[in-house]
Order: structure tokens, then sequence, then C-alpha cells
């Protein structure tokens, strides 16, 4: 059974709203359910207007499931997210620098007292240097 004379109206209305990127109903997303959304028809509507679905296969030949801002939404979470794992990775090599530094700053200090201990069991003599004589 062919669809109303107005019900076809409003699914070409909808599909050049949606196709136009330009939805008042929906989300945008390029989808038969959005198409029956925008047209405010039945879905098993959308499927009677055969026609009308022939024309939507044609110009959605795949299907887009992603608003243009979701899809910007989705490009900037995928920046942020290499940016995030470029600082985890950066603050790993720099944990690693600091641990290596405490370990030599540690012999240092160790290699420090054991030298001090051992000039106090000696007597050590300064001798003049030119400028205290």
């Amino acid at each position: 059974m062919p669809v109303s004379a107005a019900s076809a109206d409003k699914l070409k209305a909808a599909m050049a709203r949606l196709l136009a990127g330009e939805p008042v109903h929906t989300d945008g997303a390029l989808t038969k359910e959005n198409l029956a959304r925008e047209a405010q028809v039945s879905h098993a509507t959308v499927h009677r207007a055969e026609d009308i679905l022939a024309e939507w296969d044609a110009k959605v030949a795949r299907p887009v499931l992603r608003t243009p801002g979701e899809v910007q939404r989705d490009e900037t979470i995928a920046v942020l997210r290499k940016r995030l794992r470029e600082a985890t990775e950066q603050a790993a090599q720099t944990q690693g620098k600091l641990e290596a530094l405490a370990t030599v700053t540690a012999n240092l200090y160790a290699e420090n007292l054991t030298l001090k201990k051992r000039l106090g069991r000696r007597r050590v003599t300064v001798l003049p240097t030119q400028e205290h004589q």
C-alpha cells in the first residue's frame, strides 16, 4: 500500500533536512529511524514509501550514525587522549630519571659519610696558602 501524498511530502522534506544537516526533530544521524522521526511519520510509513526509501538508500549508501557535532567531539577526545598518553609517558620518563638521581645522591651521601669518618680518624694538617701568609 503506497503512502499518502502528505506523508510523501513530509518524508521528502525530512530527507532534505537530514541530508543538509539541518534536522528539526532528531539528532541528525542519517538513519531510516531518524527519517521517520524527522518526518513525524511511523517507521512503517517509511517502509511503505518504496520510491522515497530507494532514493534514501541511494543517497545514504553507508549510514552515518554520528552527527557532525559528535564527530567533532570524538576527534577532540582522540586528540586529548593522545596528548594524555604522551604526557603520561613523559611523566614516567621523568620519574625514572628522578629515581636514578635519588639513587646517585644516596650513594654520594653514603660515600661522603665514609670519607668523613676516615678523615676523622686521621689528624689533618691544613697547610697555609699564599693568601694566609
